[in-house]
């Protein structure tokens, strides 16, 4: 079955970055785009990003500019690149395959504050 392993949250500053990872197993990784959502306290699951297989990127109005996914297929890992961060973007952070929606991961908590 489908497993996700995401990893790099902490801590950060407002104005800060961070780099989280998802390595992923139990699919033919290449072959399948990949999201990123993010689940704040008391608030709904939200799609943060989306890479296709083909490395083609979609984004929240709220991160875009902001946050850049990436994939190494080598890996089999995909990446979220999260520059400027502010105190609105602490969640807990996940990554997802959409053809593959049932399979959640741990989850990786960003927490930005002063």
């Amino acid at each position: 079955q489908v497993q996700l392993v995401e990893s790099g949250g902490g801590l950060v500053q407002p104005g800060g970055s961070l780099r989280l990872s998802c390595v992923v197993s139990g699919i033919v990784f290449r072959a399948y785009a990949m999201s990123w959502y993010r689940q704040a306290p008391g608030k709904q699951r939200e799609l943060v990003a989306l890479i296709s297989s083909g490395g083609y990127t979609v984004y929240a109005g709220s991160v875009k500019g902001r946050f850049t996914a990436s994939r190494d297929n080598t890996k089999n890992t995909v990446y979220l690149q999260m520059n400027s961060l502010k105190p609105e973007d602490t969640a807990t952070y996940y990554c997802r395959s959409p053809s593959h929606p049932e399979a959640w991961g741990q989850g990786t908590q960003v927490t930005v504050s002063s």
